[in-house]
């Protein structure tokens, strides 16, 4: 059996049908840049996220990018995020001129140590990024506090987390912006680069709106100095009648979860499965395990078929790119720790049963085989002792 760590294509043949008529609708009005769709969509994202504004964008770095530009976030300025994300978070705050500082991440959930925030911040602190991480939101309630006494920015960084919600709150409605990917593989995805700002204020929706498009407030007038971050409309068709169903599949995506933390429980102390706050419902756009012998489980699961990545390898602090910031190995421990130890099993809303099951009883066949294998050496080392000690006796 053959399992893939996502599928696209069996995804793009489920809805099919009204695909293909979303893309030949634009096609036919011969309207593709900053449209009636993008402009129905962005309505209709917004009312998903309640009372606020949603303002299309090119990607997920750009939405965050255009958060903090409309923060006034520049060169100068330090912005807290952690290094246990893609680098495109990080990418986003570089583009502004600031520096991105590190904080730790918490040992259960991965995410953001809001705990240890105020022991980094400085004259030069403008904002925190809290990233919600493989579908799991940061502690915001102690963390807004914090951003409130010290007079930060809050930008959250919810490309792995649409849909998810922290003591029944939306994700990326409690900051002062959410910052959305459409990633093709992410919760809600478009068929091609994309993502989303939200703003519960009018007037920083207008900023943004004008940041996207080079800073204009109307054609040929140029406000503020913008860039070219423009949410085509074919994606934004596609994207409306994709909106509809991401209950539906994030749904789909706990049950996957709960599958395989069921179906894992007897490897208590072997694997470690998700943890889960209280506080959060928790949508699992990846489904991650820490485990010590995570190169050879790879290797095992690859060998039978079986696509499981790792998210993520390097933590930032430690990539080449951002040697500059004078980080060394042992700064950030619980980082360091755990991402030499995670891995992603395959998650997908398609993903069938059988597929779950047959991951399942590959993991527990890899450490009954491993026991076995050891229990092997162990008994041939002891006939090799036993053989030496009788040749000994009998000279």
């Amino acid at each position: 059996m053959k399992v893939p760590f996502g599928d696209l294509k069996l995804h793009y043949q489920q809805y099919k049908t009204e695909i293909d008529q979303a893309v030949s609708r634009v096609l036919h009005s011969g309207h593709f840049i900053l449209g009636p769709e993008l402009e129905a969509f962005e309505k209709e994202f917004a009312a998903l996220h309640g009372q606020g504004h949603a303002i299309g964008c090119a990607s997920g770095t750009e939405a965050i990018y255009l958060a903090l530009a409309a923060c006034d976030v520049g060169p100068g300025d330090n912005v807290i995020v952690v290094a246990h994300t893609a680098v495109p978070t990080i990418s986003a705050i570089s583009m502004t001129g600031a520096m991105p500082v590190f904080v730790d991440i918490d040992t259960e959930t991965y995410v953001m140590d809001v705990k240890q925030i105020e022991d980094l911040i400085t004259l030069r602190t403008k904002a925190i990024v809290p990233v919600h991480l493989y579908g799991q939101m940061v502690d915001m309630e102690s963390l807004l506090k914090i951003a409130a006494k010290h007079k930060l920015s809050v930008i959250e960084d919810v490309a792995q987390a649409t849909g998810a919600t922290y003591r029944n709150v939306i994700a990326g409605t409690l900051g002062d912006f959410g910052a959305f990917s459409f990633y093709p593989s992410k919760n809600i995805g478009a068929f091609g680069d994309g993502g989303a700002v939200f703003s519960k204020s009018k007037e920083k929706a207008q900023k943004l709106s004008m940041l996207r498009n080079y800073g204009q407030s109307k054609r040929y007038h140029h406000n503020v100095i913008g860039i070219n971050s423009r949410f085509d409309e074919i994606q934004a068709a596609i994207m409306q009648c994709r909106l509809p169903y991401l209950k539906e599949w994030n749904e789909r995506r706990k049950q996957i979860a709960d599958r395989y933390t069921k179906g894992l429980a007897n490897l208590s102390g072997l694997v470690k499965t998700p943890f889960t706050h209280p506080d959060n419902d928790h949508v699992f756009h990846l489904y991650v395990i820490q485990i010590e012998e995570r190169e050879e489980l790879q290797s095992y699961l690859s060998d039978k078929g079986i696509q499981a990545l790792i998210h993520y390898p390097i933590p930032a602090h430690l990539q080449e790119a951002y040697s500059y910031l004078g980080y060394r190995k042992g700064t950030l421990p619980v980082t360091e720790h755990i991402t030499k130890r995670i891995l992603s099993l395959p998650m997908y809303p398609e993903l069938s049963d059988e597929q779950i099951d047959f991951v399942i009883n590959t993991i527990q066949n890899f450490f009954s085989e491993r026991k076995t294998g050891l229990s092997s050496i162990k008994d041939a080392e002891i006939k090799t002792v036993m053989h030496s000690n009788s040749v000994a006796v009998t000279r």
